[in-house]
This record gives C-alpha cells, sequence and structure tokens, in this order.
C-alpha cells in the first residue's frame, strides 16, 4: 500500500465557480478513486482562496466586509464539490486561522534563510491575476490571459531571491523529467527557468485583507503565496482521514502524506506552481511534490473560459438535470485530458445520448431484460471445466491492463476510451450470439454462457467506471444484484470470472433516459 495525496488549486472567490473549477475537482477525484481502489491511502484536498485584492474589491462593490463576502462565496465552491460526488478528505479556506499561521510561520523561514528583503519596485500589474508582467510578456499591451491593460503600480515591498534558485530549479527539471506533465508543459516551465528569474514581490503594502507578514505589520504577504502554501499547511491540521482505523496509522498527515503525488491545475498558473512554489519550498526547507500535472482550458466557441471574461458555462443546471455522473464522463471524455477543447450544451447531449444512453444504458437493459425473460431473473451460473472458459475473458484482461496503464499516467481520458472499448465490445458480443435465435433453438447451454459473459462485463465495467461515474457503478451492480462497496471496487476484482453464483437481476428505469429535444 502506499500513500498518494492528490489536491486541487484552491478556487478563487471573487466571483462564483463555473465549469473548470468543477472539471478539475472531477479530475482530481477520479484518481483519488482510482488509487482507493489499488488499496493506496489517499488524502485528496480542494479548497477556497479567500484573501487578496480582488476579494477586497468584490466585497466593497457588494457593500459588505471582505469576511463576509467569502463565508458567503465559500458555500457555492463546497457546493460544486458535493454536486460532483467529489470524495475530497478536507477543504481548505485560506482564511482559516491554522492556515494563516503557517503561512507566517513559512515565510519566516524563507526570511531567516536570507531570502527575503526589502525592495522599491515599480512595474505593470494585471488586477485580474495578481501579477505583475514585463512589456515583452504582454500580448498587444494586454494580459496574455485576462486580456485586458496592466495598470502602472509603484510599491515599496519585501522581496524574495527567486534568482537565487534559478540553477537548482533547472538541476530538479533535469533530474526529474516527469516532474510537470504533459511533457510540453514540462518544457514550457523549464524554458521560463532558463531564461533567467527575477526576484518577486511577495507582500503588498496597499492591501489590508490577507495575512500579516510577521516581521511587518504594515503589509500583508502576496496572495499567491499564501495561496500556495495550502498544500503544506492543510497536512498540519486537517482531521486525518484513517483517525479511527484499528491500529491506526501511527504518523501525521504530513509525515505520511508530504510530498505531494500530484498538484493538478489549468496551465495558466503553471508559472506560479512550476517555479515560484518549488523556489519557496526550497527556501523553507521542504520536499518539492512528486509531479505536477498541467490540464487544458475549456473553451466555449474557441475561448477560454473566464470569470474575467464572462463567458463562464454553468455547471449546475446541467448537473442538476442530468445528474453528476454524465457530467464528470462528458469533460474527461469530450476534452483530451491536459489538451484544449470546446465544450457546448449541444456536445454534451450528443455524447448523453449515443455513449451513454445507446451504447451502455441500452447494454444493461437488455442483458437484464433477458435474464428476466429466458431465466426468471436468475443469473445463469458458473459452468464447470473447459466448458466455463469465455472468449471475452482475455479480450477484458488486456483492456484491464491498458486501463491501468492509462490511470497509471493520467491519461484520464484514454483510460474511458479504453473503458468503451468494453462497452462496445460488449455490444457486439450480443449481436453475435443473438441469445434471442439460441433461446428459439433450445440451445440452453449457449443461452446461459452468452447471458453470463454479459453480465460479467457489465460487473467489470461496473469496477472499471467507478472513479469516473461513481453512482452510475452502484446502479450496474444493483442491477446485477450485487452490493456496491470497497470491497467490491477493489482493483482486485478486475479479473475475469469474479461474478458470485445465485445473483437475481434487478429491474429499473432507463440507466440514461434519452435527451428528447
Amino acid at each position: 500500500m502506499a500513500n498518494f495525496y492528490v489536491t486541487t488549486p484552491i478556487y478563487y472567490v471573487n466571483d462564483v465557480p463555473h465549469i473548470g473549477h468543477a472539471y478539475t475537482t472531477a479530475a482530481a477525484d477520479v484518481v483519488a478513486r482510482y488509487h482507493r481502489q489499488l488499496g493506496d491511502e489517499v488524502f485528496f484536498l480542494t479548497g477556497t482562496d479567500e484573501h487578496g485584492n480582488k476579494v477586497a474589491q468584490a466585497a466593497e462593490r457588494r457593500g459588505v466586509s471582505p469576511q463576509q463576502h467569502v463565508d458567503e462565496m465559500v458555500g457555492k465552491f463546497k457546493g460544486v464539490a458535493e454536486k460532483i460526488d467529489a470524495t475530497n478528505d478536507f477543504f481548505i479556506r485560506t482564511t482559516d486561522l491554522e492556515h494563516e499561521r503557517f503561512v507566517q510561520q513559512f515565510v519566516q523561514r524563507c526570511y531567516d534563510n536570507g531570502d527575503i528583503f526589502r525592495h522599491s519596485y515599480e512595474g505593470l500589474y494585471c488586477p485580474a491575476c495578481e501579477a505583475y508582467y514585463t512589456e515583452e510578456q504582454l500580448v498587444g499591451g494586454l494580459c496574455p490571459d485576462h486580456g485586458i491593460r496592466p495598470e502602472h503600480m509603484a510599491e515599496e515591498n519585501w522581496f524574495f531571491r527567486l534568482s537565487a534558485y534559478q540553477e537548482r530549479l533547472a538541476a530538479h527539471y533535469r533530474e526529474h523529467p516527469d516532474f510537470v506533465r504533459p511533457r510540453h508543459r514540462y518544457n514550457e516551465a523549464l524554458s521560463f527557468i532558463e531564461q533567467g528569474l527575477e526576484d518577486i514581490s511577495i507582500s503588498r503594502s496597499a492591501l489590508k485583507w490577507g495575512v500579516t507578514v510577521p516581521w511587518d505589520e504594515s503589509q500583508v504577504i502576496y496572495v499567491w503565496v499564501d495561496a500556495l502554501i495550502n498544500y503544506l499547511s492543510a497536512l498540519h491540521y486537517a482531521p486525518d482521514p484513517a483517525a479511527g482505523a484499528a491500529g491506526g496509522p501511527g504518523k501525521t498527515l504530513f509525515e505520511r502524506f508530504w510530498p505531494a503525488t500530484y498538484h493538478l491545475m489549468a496551465q495558466d498558473i503553471l508559472k506560479f506552481h512550476g517555479v515560484i512554489w518549488p523556489a519557496l519550498l526550497m527556501s523553507a526547507g521542504y520536499e518539492l511534490p512528486e509531479h505536477l500535472f498541467i490540464h487544458g482550458y475549456l473553451k466555449l466557441g474557441g475561448e477560454k473560459i473566464s470569470k474575467t471574461r464572462g463567458n463562464v458555462m454553468d455547471p449546475f443546471p446541467l448537473i442538476e438535470q442530468y445528474g453528476a455522473d454524465p457530467f464528470r464522463y462528458y469533460c474527461l471524455r469530450e476534452v483530451s485530458f491536459g489538451s484544449d477543447g470546446v465544450v457546448s450544451e449541444e456536445s454534451f447531449k450528443n455524447r448523453y445520448n449515443t455513449e451513454l444512453a445507446n451504447d451502455l444504458g441500452n447494454l444493461l437493459s437488455r442483458t437484464t431484460s433477458m435474464i428476466a425473460k429466458y431465466r426468471e431473473g436468475l443469473i445463469p451460473g458458473r459452468p464447470s471445466g473447459s466448458a466455463g472458459s469465455s472468449p471475452l475473458a482475455a479480450e477484458a484482461e488486456q483492456i484491464v491492463g491498458n486501463v491501468r496503464a492509462k490511470l497509471d499516467q493520467m491519461d484520464l481520458t484514454g483510460a474511458l476510451e479504453t473503458i468503451w472499448e468494453l462497452v462496445r465490445r460488449l455490444n457486439r458480443y450480443v449481436e453475435e450470439c443473438a441469445p434471442w435465435k439460441q433461446a428459439k433453438a433450445q440451445d440452453s447451454e449457449g443461452l446461459d454462457a452468452t447471458l453470463r459473459d454479459l453480465t460479467e462485463g457489465l460487473r467489470l465495467l461496473a469496477v472499471l467506471l467507478h472513479p469516473f461515474m461513481p453512482a452510475t457503478a452502484d446502479e450496474i451492480l444493483r442491477r446485477l444484484g450485487l452490493e456496491p462497496g470497497p470491497e467490491t471496487y477493489s482493483w482486485a476484482n478486475t479479473t475475469w470470472g469474479g461474478l458470485p453464483d445465485g445473483l437475481r437481476v434487478v429491474a429499473g428505469a432507463p440507466l440514461f433516459p434519452r435527451i428528447e429535444e
């Protein structure tokens, strides 16, 4: 058993959540559930970033205090995790007192090590990013991520000696070629380092909504530094998900789970996570995370979904109307994980009808209906001897191996496509064997083998689909007379032939009722 620690970015609460937040959280939940299937001890963290200028401005526009604003907004972000059926072990808020204290301790360590100094600075500042840019980094004079014109700002702040870590960062990248995935994002981050790093401002003097610099109460810590440290701070005060387990793990969360296995995020925050965060960790004396995985943008009409751009796609209506599972499936199936892709309600409905309703839902319905019709609902038992072998066993074994290989490499879209190979194969098997013809010809042995193979295939599908579509997997098992649970979903049960004898199918409504325009 290994330890597996996966994080989402903590989401900024200056505005309501959108589909991008749900996308990242769903992806993190898939890998967390998969590693629980493997028997690993898992810690899955998400949460909210609640300090900074944009939050203070949003509160001012609403006529409330920043604390009132974040307290109201955080419920909406917790709602994202709940609505998509995420199994996060902790939800961190950067206004948690324990987090704020840890942030101060962390930056104090960097200061004591001589890596923080006072400096006057002026430059081009994007209020949407809350970051400075050079003229060369702008696109047509605008912020490359938000398309707005930066403001000229001058401040005397505390700076971090990022330049002092250039060689160590570059060496770490070369020694760990899988530190950032996919590979083109690794190349992007390494190129940024090799072009030369400048020291960065890590405090703000004109802002009061933030964590106070421990040695200078006139300034607050830059919101991005505050936010990044959440991945460490949570392990020092979050409840232990294994507490009360027989014997107990015997070590703190930090000892068990740091360094993080995967930080998941979109590409716009790669610089913060791939350059600034590891340098801060080096300065404070912590190990670096094992991997960063950078997924692409979900786009509407070819344009990145962004609260600043105002082109957000609200996930809640789709989830409320069709359920969390179709939404999770669509996001990870429609857009190759790690690449940009266009999403729309039209393409959602198309995948829902063709792949969920027709392919998977119809397969379950046909199989259980034929067992009810031809065998009075009782799934045929396992034949003895060589007659018990199935022509599907070898194909299923290969598919399982391919799914695991893709999940191990964070190829979530590829894993789903491979699972669908089994869905399509089982549908072809129905047509090849034609159980209705076997029944008419009174081929009892052949009919039993076909029906059992189909139910065995559906059981296997439920185990493979569990990380992606947990409620659907549960329902498939119930229709087959099985009880969902951690043991049922263990990866050890992805071998062909695990279906117990004596099961009776349960009738039910269509798994995915077709969407009719």
